[in-house]
C-alpha cells in the first residue's frame, strides 16, 4: 500500500511500520497540509506543469477529504505512515491518476516544513489571544481592588506595603513580555519553505512567491538546505511557551500560598478547586498546583527538541519527526493553562481585611522610618543601623511602631520628633511616587496605560 516503496523488493517489517509512523499524532496537521496542497496544485497549473483540469480535480478532491476528516469518516491507515501520505493516498483513490500528479515539484521534507510553519503561525495567534484574555482578567482584578494594600515580600518575608493592584500589574507586565516573544517568533515562522524539495530545490520552473502570497507568508526561504531542516521556529515557540508557563507557575505559587488558612488573602471559587478523598473539610487549589506542575512538562519538550537538534548534520534527518509530539503537547498544555487560569482569577475573591492584618506584623514601615531619619540629615547607612536597633528593641518589648513613645524613639536618635507618628501605610505607599512605584497615583496611571495597551491590540494580535 505504500506509495514510496518502488525501490524496495521487500515490504517494511511490521515493527518498523509502527516505529516510524507519525500518523497517530501528525494527523493534526491535516488542515494545513490540505491548504498547502491546494495552493501547490494551483501553482503547478498556473506554471503549466500540470493541466488546469487536473488542478481543479485535485482541489475538489482535497476539499472533500478535508470534509471527510472533519466529519470523522476519514480512515487513518497506520501503514500510510504520516498525514501527507494518508491524504495523497485517499486523493488518488478518489480522483485517480490526477492525484498522483500533486506531489510534482515537492518533497515531504519541504511539505512538512510548510505544514509546521502554517500550524505555528495559527497557534501563535491563538496563544496571543489567550494571553490577552488572561491579561484582561488580571487588569480587571487590579482595577476592582482600588487601593487594597498587602505586604510585599522578599525572601517570602514581609518587606514593605504595596497596592494589590501594583502586585497584579507585575503579572500583566510578565504576560506582556510573553506576547512580545510570541510575536517575535511569528516573524521567523512567517517564511515559506515549499519549493526547497528534499534538500536542493526542485527541477521545475515553479512560482514560490505565488505560494507564499496565497498562503499568507511574508517571505520565502533563501536556502533549501536550511529550509527543510530548520526547526528554530518550533524551538522559539517552545521557549516562549516555557517562559510563559514559568510566569503562570509563579502566579500559581502565590495563589496557592494566599489561599491557605495561614495567609487567607484570597478565596478560590469552588469551580476551580477540588476536595479530598478522605478529609471532608478540604478545598484544594489543584488547578494552580497542576499549572505549576505542568510547567516542568513544557520545559521538558523544549529541552527534548534542543537535544534532537544539537548534532544534526544538514539537511533533513528522520530525527526531525520527533519535533511534533512535544510541540503539540506544549500547545495543548499552554492554551489549556491560560484558559483555566483566566477562569480561576476571574472568580477569585480577595480578603482585604486579612491583608490589612498581615500589614500589622513584621515592622513593614522600618524602611520609611530610616528614610525619615535620612530626611532629618542622617546618612542612610547610619539611619539603617539606628532603625535596625529600634526594630530589635521593639521585638523584645512586643511593641509596634505606633506604641513606642517619643522619648523611647529618642533613645535611639535625637532626630526623632512628633511627626514620626505621621508615618503609616498610606504615607509609605504615597512616598514611592516614581515611575514604576507603588504610589496610588502611579498605579492609577499604570492601570490606564495597561488598559490602553490592550485596547490598542484589538484586532491586532499578531
Amino acid at each position: 500500500m505504500s506509495l514510496i516503496r518502488g525501490r524496495f523488493s521487500k515490504e517494511m517489517a511490521e515493527a518498523v511500520k509502527k516505529y516510524t509512523a507519525s500518523l497517530p499524532y501528525d494527523w493534526r496537521l491535516y488542515h494545513y497540509d490540505i491548504a498547502g496542497s491546494v495552493v501547490h496544485a494551483r501553482m503547478l497549473a498556473a506554471k503549466g506543469i500540470i493541466s488546469e483540469q487536473d488542478a481543479q480535480v485535485i482541489v475538489r478532491g482535497l476539499q472533500e477529504i478535508e470534509k471527510e476528516i472533519e466529519a470523522g469518516s476519514f480512515q487513518f491507515k497506520p501503514e500510510l505512515e504520516d498525514i501527507h501520505m494518508a491524504i495523497e493516498h485517499r486523493l488518488t483513490e478518489k480522483i485517480g491518476q490526477a492525484g498522483a500528479r500533486l506531489h510534482t515539484a515537492r518533497s515531504r521534507n519541504d511539505q512538512v516544513a510548510l505544514d509546521l510553519r502554517l500550524y505555528i503561525k495559527d497557534v501563535i495567534r491563538k496563544t496571543l489571544e489567550a494571553i490577552k484574555n488572561l491579561q484582561k482578567v488580571v487588569l480587571s482584578l487590579a482595577e476592582s481592588q482600588g487601593e487594597a494594600v498587602l505586604p510585599g515580600y522578599t525572601h517570602l518575608q514581609r518587606a514593605q506595603p504595596v497596592l494589590l493592584a501594583h502586585h497584579m500589574l507585575a503579572y500583566f507586565e510578565m504576560f506582556q513580555r510573553d506576547k512580545g516573544r510570541f510575536k517575535d517568533c511569528l516573524k521567523r515562522a512567517d517564511v515559506m519553505p515549499l519549493g526547497s524539495g528534499a534538500l536542493a530545490g526542485v527541477a521545475y520552473e515553479i512560482d514560490r512567491e505565488m505560494i507564499a502570497r496565497e498562503l499568507g507568508f511574508s517571505s520565502i526561504s533563501r536556502n533549501s538546505l536550511d529550509a527543510v531542516s530548520d526547526r528554530d521556529f518550533i524551538i522559539e515557540y517552545e521557549a516562549a511557551a516555557s517562559i510563559c508557563m514559568m510566569h503562570l507557575s509563579r502566579l500559581a505559587e502565590e495563589i496557592i500560598l494566599w489561599s491557605t488558612a495561614e495567609f487567607g488573602f484570597i478565596e478560590l471559587d469552588e469551580a476551580y478547586t477540588t476536595g479530598s478523598s478522605i478529609m471532608p473539610q478540604k478545598k484544594n487549589p489543584d488547578v494552580a498546583e497542576l499549572g505549576r506542575g505542568k510547567t516542568g512538562r513544557v520545559y521538558g519538550h523544549l529541552v527534548g527538541l534542543l537535544t534532537v537538534m544539537k548534532a544534526l548534520p544538514l539537511s533533513y534527518n528522520r530525527d526531525l519527526q520527533e519535533d511534533k509530539e512535544g510541540l503539540f503537547d506544549t500547545v495543548d498544555t499552554l492554551l489549556a493553562s491560560l484558559e483555566v487560569f483566566t477562569g480561576m482569577l476571574s472568580t477569585m475573591q480577595v480578603n482585604k481585611d486579612r491583608m490589612l492584618e498581615a500589614l500589622d506584623k513584621g515592622y513593614l514601615l522600618a524602611t520609611d522610618i530610616a528614610d525619615y531619619l535620612v530626611k532629618k540629615g542622617l546618612p542612610f547607612r547610619a539611619a539603617h543601623e539606628v532603625t535596625g536597633k529600634l526594630v530589635q528593641w521593639a521585638i523584645k518589648e512586643g511593641r509596634s511602631f505606633d506604641r513606642i513613645s517619643l522619648s523611647e524613639y529618642r533613645n535611639f536618635s535625637p532626630l526623632f520628633e512628633e511627626d514620626v507618628y505621621s508615618i503609616n501605610y498610606q504615607t509609605s505607599l504615597s512616598a514611592r511616587n516614581n515611575p514604576g512605584g507603588t504610589a496610588p497615583v502611579r498605579v492609577k496611571r499604570a492601570l490606564e496605560d495597561a488598559r490602553k495597551a490592550l485596547e490598542n491590540e484589538t484586532g491586532n494580535s499578531g
